[in-house]
Formats: structure tokens, C-alpha cells, sequence
């Protein structure tokens, strides 16, 4: 076996105790929390809605109550690999570019250093903590990559981490000895040496990630689905990045995930809205899923900075092909807008016959 690919590694007050729900065939997804509808006066079932998405900094009891009273499964995301607030004092945890220097945000993201033992108890904590104090019909792991910056049409895409846990990691699973140096240096014999072996080394990391957080999740709740939020780059996209720069490899992810959504932020990323649905079809396509499958693609699409129209045209464009499911980045850039509402309820509900 590949050493590689090894990496060690209110309904009730006692609801929060309790089991998932049935996950809908179909998914008429909302990302964000759904109070800015209920401030206007929605219930999000009549809307067509039948999932949450929320940002586990926002999750509460009396959201998911209200949530269970109107029929929605709670799905939670958690900022996996996202460092900022937690390098800035655990400098360990920083992670190094090729020139053996921290390295700056990427935008307005801050990576960390997947290896750093510390921070990965530190996350797994804060999961093991969430599960047990809210019951959710899953999570969706978000910023599963090293550090990057790939949601903009000119992507950041960094050379990391070459710090002492990394390259420690790196020739421990690898059997390849690094020679002695600065860590320019290191860094340096590695990318001309031995490349390919450094590239599948990164994805195993992230997959291990994946699958450590995966057992966590079914020992907590059982019955919880793990998504991930991911990069939607196709395999040449930016000369490969996807798997080179980020470390994403479908194959490996695809033995842990059980529901894909890639992030096809049309606009955001300088593309036209047509791009969505070819990309969940090649994403289908790449991945071999088709509807009813156990493996599921719940892509998310842009609703702000979007005309109602465009916004209709790429949700629909999210549940084609071998999708089952969609929702939109932000639930808030709907509710705030009363044609886009009106859109929203359109699309979904015209998937219940209505």
C-alpha cells in the first residue's frame, strides 16, 4: 500500500439529544442563518426551503427548534482549516512558503498549517463539542485546503507548508531523506526532486483531515452526512491547482465524503452563469455520480451581487445533471431582496410539483 496515502492519523427541551432527520430526496437548500427571513415574516417551508446551512459561529437551540418546527434538516459548517484567530497566537501553527517565510493572508483568508498537532486537537475539539450540544443532521467541513485563496478570478495560490512538521510528516510517510539546510533550501530539493511524491503527500493530508473528522462525526451522531464546501476547478483549471496548490483529490475525498458541494461562485470568480451547470455535469461526470446514488452533489451557487433573474438561472443550473440538491450563497442576499424570494420559491417550488 502507498505510504502516502496512510497519513497517521422548540420541539423538546432534550431535542438536542435526539436523532437526525430524514434527509429529503431532493434538496431546497438555504446557506446562512434563516432569522433574516423570519424577521420578515417568512416561514421557509412555504418558501419551498427544506434545509439550513449555518455557520457553526450562529448555530443555537432556538434556531434548530424553530428550524424542526417547520420541517428543515440542519446542516452546520465548519471552518476546518481556516487559521486566522488562532495562528496569530499559536505561531507553531503558521504555515511557511517556499522561501521559509510565514505566510500573509491570502485575501481575506488565513490558512494554517494542516500538520500542526495542536491545532488539529484544537479543531477536533471544537467539533466533538458542537455535536454533542446540538443535534444536526450533518456538517459541512469549509476551507479543507492548504493555504490558498481560490473563490476570485485571479487566484493566490502559495507554495506552502514547509515548515518542521510538514517536511518531518513529508519524509516520514515518504522514506525519502531531506538533506540538511535552510528551509529555502528544503524546499527547493523537494520541488525538484520529487514533486509528484510532495503533491499526493498534500492530498493525503487533506483527505486524512476529512476521514478523522468523518469518524468523529458518525461517533457523535451515527446517522449526521459529512459535506464538504470545495474549490469546483476542473483538473487543468489554473495548471492543475486544484490537487497541486490546494491538495484536493476526488478520489481519495470521495472514499470519505458523502455529500460534495462545490462552490460555484459564477460572478464572484469571473465566470458566466452557463459555467455552473457545465461544471456540475463534468463534476458529475468526474466523480461518477448520478441521481439517487449514496454519493450526492448539493453544489452552492451566488445569489448576491446578482440580478433575480441570473439568480434563478443558476439555482436551476445547481440542480442539474447529477445533482440532488442546491442552495446559495447567501440565504441573507435573498431575504433582503423580495424578487429574489420570489425566485427562490419559484425554483423549488416547482421541484414539488407546485
Amino acid at each position: 500500500m502507498n505510504k502516502l496515502l496512510i497519513y497517521p492519523a422548540l420541539l423538546l427541551a432534550s431535542f438536542a439529544f435526539g436523532q437526525t432527520t430524514e434527509t429529503p430526496t431532493i434538496i431546497h437548500g438555504i446557506y446562512g442563518s434563516p432569522t433574516p427571513f423570519w424577521d420578515k415574516g417568512y416561514r421557509l417551508d412555504e418558501l419551498g426551503v427544506n434545509a439550513i446551512f449555518v455557520r457553526g459561529s450562529s448555530i443555537s437551540q432556538p434556531m434548530i427548534d424553530r428550524a424542526r418546527a417547520e420541517g428543515l434538516n440542519v446542516y452546520v459548517e465548519f471552518p476546518t482549516l481556516n487559521g486566522k484567530g488562532y495562528v496569530e497566537g499559536h505561531p507553531e501553527a503558521w504555515a511557511i512558503n517556499e522561501k521559509g517565510a510565514k505566510v500573509e493572508a491570502a485575501g481575506w483568508f488565513m490558512g494554517v498549517c494542516p500538520t500542526e498537532p495542536g491545532f488539529r486537537s484544537h479543531r477536533q475539539e471544537q467539533l466533538r463539542e458542537m455535536l454533542r450540544k446540538y443535534a444536526v443532521d450533518g456538517i459541512w467541513l469549509d476551507y479543507v485546503h492548504w493555504h490558498a485563496q481560490f473563490e476570485e478570478p485571479e487566484p493566490i495560490l502559495p507554495e506552502t507548508c514547509f515548515c518542521e512538521h510538514c517536511l518531518a510528516a513529508f519524509q516520514s510517510a515518504s522514506g525519502i531523506e531531506i538533506p540538511t539546510g535552510a528551509t529555502s533550501e528544503k524546499a527547493e530539493w523537494v520541488l525538484s526532486k520529487h514533486d509528484s511524491l510532495w503533491r499526493d503527500w498534500r492530498c493525503a493530508v487533506i483527505a486524512d483531515w476529512a476521514k478523522d473528522l468523518k469518524t468523529l462525526l458518525k461517533q457523535e451522531r451515527p446517522d449526521a452526512l459529512l459535506g464538504l464546501y470545495h474549490c469546483p476547478w476542473a483538473d487543468a483549471d489554473f495548471e492543475g491547482a486544484r490537487r497541486r496548490i490546494l491538495g484536493l483529490d476526488y478520489e481519495l475525498l470521495k472514499e470519505v465524503v458523502d455529500v460534495f458541494s462545490p462552490m460555484v461562485y459564477h460572478e464572484r470568480m469571473g465566470r458566466p452563469a452557463g459555467w455552473v451547470e457545465e461544471n456540475i455535469r463534468w463534476f458529475g461526470e468526474k466523480l461518477e455520480v448520478h441521481p439517487g446514488d449514496q454519493l450526492k452533489i448539493w453544489p452552492i451557487v451566488q445569489a448576491y451581487r446578482v440580478l433575480p433573474e441570473e439568480f434563478g438561472l443558476v439555482l436551476k443550473a445547481g440542480l442539474s445533471e447529477a445533482s440532488s440538491g442546491v442552495m446559495m450563497f447567501t440565504g441573507d442576499a435573498v431575504a433582503e431582496d423580495e424578487a429574489k424570494v420570489k425566485v427562490m420559491k419559484k425554483v423549488y417550488g416547482a421541484l414539488d410539483g407546485k
